[in-house]
Order: C-alpha cells, then sequence, then structure tokens
C-alpha cells in the first residue's frame, strides 16, 4: 500500500498545484485532492512525517496542511503521534487495499469457473456486486451466437428487477432490504418485474428458500436466468453469479434443472475458494 501511494505522490502533487491555478473543470473538489494528496507523501522510506513536511510534500501552508490532517486523523486514515509531532498512516488507509484487493481476489477466482459455467450451460455467465440499488457486473462470459449478452463489464442495471441483484437481495436481513430501496422507486421494465417492497420482499423471501434466482423475462421480454449468491469467508453474501439465455434456446425445465444445479455448483465453488465454510473446496 505505501509503494502504491509513493509512486504517485509527484503525480498528487502535480494535480493540486495545477488545481490551484486552473478552474477550468468545475467538477474537480479541490479539498479532496488535496487530502489524498497528503496521503500519498508517505512512503515506505518515509512512514512518519511532520506538518513541515507534508506542508513541502504537497506545496501547501502548514495551516490548510494541519486542517487535512486532523481531518484524516478524525476519520482514521492518519495517526498522530504527539511526543514527536508526527504522523503516520492509520488503519483505515490498508482497510481500503484489503477492499480493492479482495475485489481482484473475487474476480480472480470467479474467472475461469464464469467461463466453464458458459461452456457447460452454453448461456452467458456473469458475476456482479451490489452497489446501493444497483448491480455492478464485475465479469462476463458470453456465448458465441447471434443473441448474446449484451452486458459489459462496468454496466450497471437495477437490483430489483435482475436475477444476480435477486440473488444478493435473498441473503439480506429483511429490514436491511426494505431500507435500501425505502427512498427509491421501483421501476417495471416487464410486467413480472416486482414494483413494491411487499412483492420484492416475498421474492426474496422465495428465492432465498429455493437457494437461487430464476427469472422469466422479469428484467427483459424474452430473457431468461437463474443466479445465486456468493459467499465470503464471514459467511455474508458478497456477490452473485448468473446465467443469461434466450427463453426459446432452453428446454421446458432445464433452467429449474440442470442449469441451475451448474449455477449453483459454481457459485459454492468460488465461495469455497473465497474461505466460505459452508462447502467443500474443489479443484
Amino acid at each position: 500500500m505505501t509503494e502504491a501511494l509513493a509512486t504517485g505522490t509527484g503525480i498528487a502533487k502535480a494535480t493540486v498545484a495545477d488545481s490551484a491555478a486552473d478552474d477550468n473543470d468545475r467538477y474537480l473538489v479541490p479539498g479532496l485532492m488535496r487530502g489524498l494528496a497528503l496521503l500519498e507523501a508517505f512512503s515506505a522510506e518515509q512512514q512518519s512525517l511532520s506538518l513541515a513536511d507534508l506542508s513541502k510534500a504537497v506545496g501547501l501552508p502548514r495551516s490548510s496542511v494541519f486542517r487535512l490532517a486532523y481531518t484524516l486523523t478524525d476519520m482514521g486514515f492518519l495517526i498522530r503521534d504527539d511526543a514527536a509531532k508526527t504522523y503516520r498512516l492509520g488503519a483505515r488507509v490498508l482497510a481500503l487495499g484489503f477492499t480493492y484487493l479482495a475485489s481482484q481476489e473475487l474476480i480472480e477466482v470467479a474467472r475461469p469457473k464464469l467461463e466453464a459455467l458458459s461452456d457447460r450451460t452454453h448461456c452467458s455467465a456473469h458475476l456482479g456486486v451490489l452497489e446501493g440499488t444497483e448491480i455492478v457486473y464485475l465479469a462476463r462470459f458470453a456465448v458465441d451466437s447471434a443473441m448474446t449478452s449484451g452486458i459489459r463489464v462496468g454496466a450497471r442495471l437495477p437490483a430489483h428487477a435482475t436475477s444476480i441483484g435477486r440473488a444478493i437481495l435473498s441473503q439480506l436481513p429483511h429490514d436491511t432490504l426494505r431500507s435500501i430501496f425505502a427512498q427509491t422507486p421501483l421501476a417495471a421494465f416487464t410486467e413480472q418485474t416486482a414494483t413494491t417492497l411487499d412483492a420484492l420482499q416475498r421474492q426474496a423471501t422465495k428465492d432465498a428458500a429455493r437457494g437461487f434466482a430464476l427469472s422469466h423475462s422479469a428484467f427483459e421480454t424474452g430473457i431468461a436466468s437463474v443466479a445465486a449468491p456468493v459467499f465470503g469467508s464471514d459467511g455474508k453474501v458478497v456477490a452473485a453469479i448468473n446465467v443469461t439465455t434466450p427463453e426459446t434456446a432452453v428446454q421446458a425445465g432445464d433452467l429449474e434443472g440442470r442449469i441451475a444445479d451448474a449455477v449453483l455448483s459454481t457459485a459454492g465453488e468460488i465461495s469455497s475458494w473465497l474461505g466460505y465454510p459452508g462447502r467443500k473446496r474443489t479443484a
């Protein structure tokens, strides 16, 4: 983490200086940029820095640096040594790094298994995580056909209407699910989309009991999908995977049968590799 911070120090310092002189981009937040530049001043060689050191590193007055350091200390990103009158990185910086590494581990673990799932089911396979009321897609493997999935990595879709979203929501406490959507209208994409909190809650309860989310045209007419949750080492849901296919491309009963079994098996393998104790790890 400190090496990454060190490599960006010069860039961040230049960015802060440039932003002070050039206000053309009104969407930049100078205070945020200065705070990040302050964090980037630390490195493996400079693990403890005084206000004077920080002021020199980011090119700001000591009074400004003091306010930034005070705020970052209060938030846990910096730790102040009162005796030495220096600062060092706090545990919250490491937490950000670990969160990033965990997301990379998830993608790295899931990719080959998603590819195998796509080959096995002849469906497009995806991995997604919940962010607010939306699903963000982190990985995909599309089948080679004219009606392949149009979802791209980084795409955001409404959680309440998608099978990946439903699979994740099915593992959340009722109060949590309702709080997520308390201020968000549930848009209808087809006649099958849940458009009220009560309907969404009933759907989540059914999905949880079944172990997977099954969608027949709930988001896009004519498209079927099966999704299953992925769990981390703490037993909490961290993501979900799914397969999607035109409804005309599968035989009756396949979605609830062999395809659902394949999705559940793959989700279990990914969960196991992430340290989830609920399933044994397989090769």
